[in-house]
């Protein structure tokens, strides 16, 4: 669901598709896979019997929304900003940073000024984590480019087969053990300029083939060995990767539904960007 970075970062890799487009198409496939993680998750919870809330009254919900409206401008600043072009997507995330830094001290005063040296030391560590994954997998993308591998994986696709079905389960299959290992942005950047060439000789849509290809590697960045997200989340929840990964099972299998579906049937895609005119 866009603002995306990777999106801009394909619309290079790939030739000037429209960054527009590709921002309005990830719409419907964005939301089918949270709304599929959501039944994944209720049906874990109805399995394993966890406490279930208790509903509120109208005017106790109006008033807990309205005390969260301050949070829920940032996606309007965020998205309306970049719709706008009063900042890229990079900038934006930093807006972004300081307006809930504003409303964190300010506004909802949840953190106090003493608290800033630890929230800055633990978020730098995140991050050296973060950053470490991603000059790794720079250093493989390097490594794959100069032994000519993507070169190779195109050239036996073709020779696999022509069946179209066929060769988007091949490169779904490919993307996702390269989400596993790789970065998202080195990883659009090689086989974006690989596979779209393949995929257009059997008349899929470049756009279509972008969000197939970001949701393939997003789906990369929760799944061991080097998951960036996953990570993170580990690190946050002071667990280890060998405690989450079964838990998970249920959540993978939603999203490789997800996938399929946005990889079979284009207009979940398409059908926004054609109706603006894309």
């Amino acid at each position: 669901i866009p603002p995306s970075n990777v999106m801009i970062v394909y619309s290079l890799a790939s030739g000037g598709v429209s960054i527009a487009a590709l921002f309005i198409a990830g719409y419907v496939p964005g939301i089918l896979l949270g709304l599929a993680l959501m039944i994944a998750a209720g049906a874990i919870a109805q399995k394993r019997k966890y406490p279930v809330g208790q509903w509120v009254a109208f005017g106790e919900a109006a008033a807990i929304f309205f005390s969260a409206l301050p949070s829920l401008l940032l996606v309007i600043l965020v998205m309306g900003g970049i719709i706008l072009g009063w900042f890229t997507p990079t900038e934006a995330s930093a807006i972004a940073v300081v307006y809930t830094f504003v409303l964190s001290v300010i506004v909802y005063r949840e953190i106090k000024w003493s608290e800033l040296p630890r929230l800055l030391t633990d978020s730098a560590a995140t991050t050296a984590i973060v950053l470490l994954l991603v000059g790794t997998s720079m250093g493989m993308s390097w490594v794959m480019s100069s032994a000519n591998i993507p070169q190779t994986i195109s050239a036996t696709l073709l020779e696999l087969s022509s069946n179209p079905i066929v060769l988007l389960l091949i490169i779904n299959l490919i993307l996702l053990v390269v989400g596993t290992f790789m970065d998202m942005t080195p990883a659009v950047l090689i086989f974006t300029p690989i596979f779209l060439p393949v995929v257009k000789s059997f008349g899929m849509d470049p756009i279509h083939f972008g969000i197939v290809i970001i949701f393939n590697l997003c789906m990369g960045l929760c799944t061991p060995p080097v998951g960036t997200a996953l990570f993170v989340g580990c690190g946050v929840a002071n667990t280890t990767i060998a405690k989450v990964w079964r838990p998970l099972i249920p959540f993978f299998a939603a999203m490789l539904i997800v996938l399929l579906l946005v990889t079979y049937v284009p207009a979940l895609s398409l059908y926004l960007p054609k109706l603006l005119g894309f």
